[in-house]
């Protein structure tokens, strides 16, 4: 099993929006290499790059026509080997995204299975018995191709379903069991492609929608088979790349039991991660609303229900936000940032910071739709660099999104200003390699109520974190001996009785 994940703190790149270097509007691996020695000084030692792979981007990528191949649009393959070996060289650790579920309805294998005569792909991707044939709880197209039947879709209509098998079989006539042999060449041929990049120097996967492979297969803190597939590629992992890593796209702790090694604690309504900062439905309000609407007692029970059922066996992957979700910016200040920062990346897990949240870039309102990103367009704008063309993205006359020009919102004018996020996040990432407390298992909470202040234990230090615009007083059982060893905005003050006075939207770390 890797020892590295423990330690690793992730930076998240959209290639697409990253950096430009040949001029054509979007961001390419060129790009990307170029800028390394700045991931490697915000405290970052890993990447998770975006889909790299051929694709007609019907979906940003994640509708791979070729995953054997880098796509033309971010340069060559020599340009993705230059990439992998410039990492390794600096000490960066780059893990891919592995679509496993389904391809582009351009990838030869599809089109291979779409022919009207049976052949060695035809039970690749699944088809019912007749073009008529629209089941219950199934995306169904049809008329597409000559086959006699319409093909299943995951998401869009350009996402065929690619062939697992399915659990509970309802359909005999079009089904296959999990177990048949069709089921099984396609969990193969997803092992081929896994070989392929870590032969390639990848050092592991983030897997898209990594629970939806069989269907039929129950609810999402079951899939058994599911499971049972994902068991035999760790196993596989273990066996011949064992410091590789895997990282799902489940958000349950079934897929740590599943053999993951992280699964993201996503934005999904009433986990803890939406508590913390995005509960907004319904009338409630996240924790880190600034007039106190939230529920820290909330977040508290819900993390520790999730972090108990898998601590011994796999890590929490906590995100700043991702390319599938609204940045934290501008609904909340730089400062409520660096005490949300803080307090996401000191909680037990593993950090991933979206590209462009370090200077907080902001989430774009009322963008188009670009490549079928719809809502999520917003989040995937250009990095903001420098006040030059495009941000300092590119030197094309139109990007593939625009890009915000922004006085104080880039990397360059960060880097001069001590006191801004970009400098703060060095601080924290800092911090955090230098304690071993927060890569260890030792972790409660000491104290969570409504708005009031959270604290938390990690070993020798506890954490005090104050959302509210007004200072507030806990009991934390802190010394007044106990020494802060990290801040983001003013120290919190520990009193002769046990109690601790925090300042407003402010956390501390103690030492005691």
């Amino acid at each position: 099993m890797s020892n590295w994940l423990k330690s690793a703190i992730f930076y998240e790149i959209y290639p697409n929006s990253y950096m430009d270097l040949n001029g054509d509007g979007y961001g390419d691996l060129k790009g990307i290499t170029s800028k390394l020695d700045y991931i490697k000084s915000l405290g970052a030692n890993a990447i998770w790059l975006n889909p790299h792979y051929d694709s007609p981007f019907m979906d940003g990528g994640y509708d791979v026509r070729d995953y054997f191949k880098v796509s033309p649009r971010f340069g060559t393959e020599a340009d993705f080997d230059e990439f992998i070996s410039t990492a390794h060289a600096k000490g960066l650790r780059v893990i891919l995204d592995l679509v496993p579920g389904h391809t582009s309805e351009q990838n030869p294998d599809f089109l291979k299975s779409a022919e009207p005569v049976r052949n060695e792909l035809y039970d690749r991707f699944i088809w019912t018995s007749h073009e008529w044939q629209f089941p219950e709880g199934f995306k169904a197209i049809s008329g597409r191709h000559n086959r006699k039947g319409n093909y299943i879709v995951n998401y869009y209509s350009t996402q065929p379903s690619l062939n697992y098998g399915f659990n509970n079989i309802t359909e005999p006539d079009w089904q296959m069991p999990y177990t048949s042999d069709a089921a099984k060449a396609t969990r193969e041929w997803l092992k081929s492609v896994i070989r392929f990049w870590l032969n390639r120097g990848a050092d592991g996967f983030r897997v898209d929608m990594a629970d939806s492979l069989v269907k039929n297969d129950g609810s999402q803190s079951e899939k058994p088979a599911t499971s049972e597939i994902w068991r035999d590629i760790r196993a596989m992992l273990d066996s011949e790349y064992p410091d590789a890593v895997l990282v799902s796209e489940w958000s349950n702790p079934q897929a740590i039991r599943a053999g993951f090694h992280a699964d993201f604690m996503l934005d999904h309504h009433g986990n803890p991660y939406n508590m913390l900062v995005r509960h907004e439905e319904a009338g409630k309000h996240s924790y880190f609303d600034i007039e106190g609407r939230g529920d820290g007692a909330a977040f508290a029970k819900g993390f520790t229900e999730w972090y108990e059922a898998i601590k011994d066996k796999g890590n929490i992957a906590i995100i700043s936000c991702n390319h599938d979700t609204p940045r934290l910016a501008p609904f909340y200040s730089h400062d409520q940032l660096k005490a949300i920062y803080t307090t996401l990346f000191t909680l037990p897990g593993v950090p991933f910071m979206y590209y462009g949240d370090e200077i907080g870039m902001k989430y774009k309102k009322d963008l188009p739709s670009v490549e079928c990103g719809f809502g999520r367009t917003g989040s995937r704008t250009p990095m903001q660099w420098n006040t030059q063309k495009n941000a300092g993205f590119s030197s094309a006359d139109r990007t593939f999104l625009p890009a915000e020009t922004d006085k104080t919102v880039n990397a360059e004018a960060q880097l001069k200003d001590k006191n801004s996020l970009l400098n703060f996040v060095k601080s924290l990432f800092e911090f955090r390699k230098s304690r071993k407390e927060l890569c260890s298992n030792d972790f409660e909470f000491v104290h969570a109520a409504g708005a009031e202040p959270l604290v938390f234990r990690r070993g020798i230090l506890t954490v005090v974190v104050n959302p509210l615009a007004v200072k507030q007083t806990v009991a934390a059982e802190i010394s007044q001996k106990a020494k802060p060893v990290f801040c983001a905005g003013k120290e919190a003050k520990p009193n002769k009785n046990g109690t601790v006075t925090v300042p407003p939207v402010s956390v501390t770390v103690f030492e005691n």
